[in-house]
């Protein structure tokens, strides 16, 4: 037999060749079918189990491959291989999509837009998953189930529901940076190459002298900011719900490689100490001017996976990935992300994912974990699976050992309100970014408020009105006003520190 015919005839899958692919065995022409056929079976029980359970946020995605190449020195800063000398290449991995949708929702939802980076260094693979936003809607993890079941559905319509979405948003002001961006036409962008993306929390770098300084990731898009209006959103979810999964493949076939220019924030441990923004709240942002962005180098996609669920939908992303020369922060929702993410995923993938070549360091792996679901590397074969033991020489290398984090002293482990004198300051940073808009864009955005606060309905429809009004008011008197004139309230009739709806 050729080698043609041995790697083209169908098998099963255990490798037997298959001599008829479409006829169920069966009594006769027009008899029953029989238990003995087995492939019939096997067809059929694996078709039962093609879907995996979907993600509970960021479902639906695109992904391709590509390489980060270093155009600046910052080895000042971090040890990190990955940006070890000026001119060096990474083969990269990266993962966009809609944070609140099901897999089947539209590419054109107005929604956050996931920016998820896998990074196959020689030292392990590094993940810096962040978003299209630089900010989040809330700044403590154990409020992320809360707000994410805002964004599903309602339990007893099933459908999605403002009012929801609006009650939660309303009762948790740390929100409104978020939500003006969300509402701004970035939050609908026209497509994934035309978007910014951020690592969103505060990392640390870690430099060959064992110094920290804590660090901000941003990803300038080179082909330039371009959003829908929520007109030309809403129309697209009908035209096309997979926009821009289309673009993105489409752009790559045909050599139009996207690129971004890769940026960070330096900030010193004693400048963290000081500064007038809580560092490690992912809803504030560091200003440019006290921390200027510092060039690091080019992020480009060229290369389309050739199998969308081998690699976009098995890819696993998660925070708690990182490498040498990279650290964490004490950002609140980092620290719950380290834990969520891995957790997330084995519950999806198994215990092995990370075995799943998408998600596969391509360097050494050594350690003692074993068995598990689809274990597919040999699972150490003979060797002990135990640490320490008498017969191998593996060893824990302390030169990858980071600094102590000095905390202070008299510092407690308890819980803090996180809204505390001090941490309470919600509406300057969202004010700011309001009136830095232009006319037309604050029109927009003003637009898109009320086109989704209309949505808002049942008995506690004035309360959470009002409530909003309230957020967006100590933002901008402007911008509470003209979302106010747009849901026909009447500030002229503010009593007692509500206002009431005209009839």
């Amino acid at each position: 037999m050729s080698d043609k015919e041995r790697n083209t005839r169908l098998t099963t899958a255990s490798g037997k060749p298959v001599y008829d692919y479409e006829d169920s065995q069966s009594a006769g022409p027009r008899g029953p079918l029989l238990l003995q056929d087995f492939f019939l079976h096997e067809k059929l029980a694996h078709f039962n189990r093609e879907r995996i359970p979907e993600r509970v946020v960021h479902a639906k995605g695109s992904g391709a491959y590509g390489t980060f190449k270093v155009t600046h020195d910052i080895t000042k800063y971090t040890r990190a291989k990955v940006f070890s000398e000026v001119g060096k290449e990474t083969r990269v991995f990266l993962r966009f999509s809609t944070v609140g949708g099901e897999k089947g929702s539209a590419d054109s939802e107005r929604d956050p837009r996931g920016f998820a980076l896998k990074f196959y260094t020689e030292d392990g693979n590094w993940d810096l998953v962040g978003n299209n936003t630089p900010v989040f809607f809330i700044k403590d993890p154990k409020k992320f189930p809360d707000f994410i079941h805002t964004q599903k559905r309602d339990p007893y319509t099933n459908c999605k529901s403002a009012t929801m979405v609006w009650d939660f948003w309303s009762l948790n002001p740390e929100s409104l940076h978020q939500v003006m961006i969300l509402m701004s036409d970035r939050g609908t962008p026209l497509s994934y190459r035309h978007m910014h993306g951020f690592g969103s929390h505060t990392f640390s770098f870690i430099n060959a002298e064992n110094e920290r300084v804590f660090v901000k990731f941003h990803f300038k898009t080179l082909q330039g900011i371009q959003n829908f209006t929520d007109e030309e959103a809403t129309r697209m979810k009908g035209i096309d719900p997979d926009q821009a999964q289309r673009d993105l493949v489409e752009a790559i076939d045909r050599g139009d490689f996207p690129r971004w220019a890769v940026k960070v924030q330096i900030m010193t441990e004693a400048e963290a100490a000081t500064y007038k923004w809580n560092p490690f709240d992912v809803t504030k942002v560091w200003s440019q001017k006290d921390f200027p962005l510092m060039d690091v180098g080019v992020l480009e996609l060229n290369e389309n996976p050739d199998n969308y669920f081998a690699h976009v939908e098995q890819s696993a992303f998660a925070p708690a990935h990182i490498v040498d020369g990279i650290g964490f922060s004490p950002d609140k929702m980092l620290q719950g992300r380290i834990l969520g993410y891995p957790d997330a995923q084995r519950y999806r993938l198994g215990a092995n994912y990370e075995q799943i070549p998408v998600n596969r360091c391509p360097f050494a792996v050594n350690n003692y974990q074993r068995d598990g679901a689809m274990r597919v590397d040999g699972n150490g074969g003979s060797k002990p699976n135990y640490f320490p033991n008498s017969f191998d020489d593996s060893y824990a290398d302390e030169k990858y050992k980071q600094p102590a984090e000095h905390l202070g002293q008299n510092v407690v482990a308890d819980s803090f309100d996180r809204n505390a004198e001090g941490e309470n300051d919600h509406y300057t940073q969202p004010g700011d970014l309001f009136r830095l808009m232009t006319a037309e864009e604050k029109q927009n955005t003003i637009k898109n408020i009320v086109g989704a606060m209309k949505g808002i309905g049942g008995p506690k429809r004035d309360l959470i009105i009002n409530r909003q009004l309230c957020h967006f008011f100590r933002a901008d008197i402007s911008l509470g006003l003209g979302v106010a004139q747009g849901l026909g309230v009447d500030v002229t009739a503010h009593t007692g520190g509500s206002m009431q709806p005209s009839v």
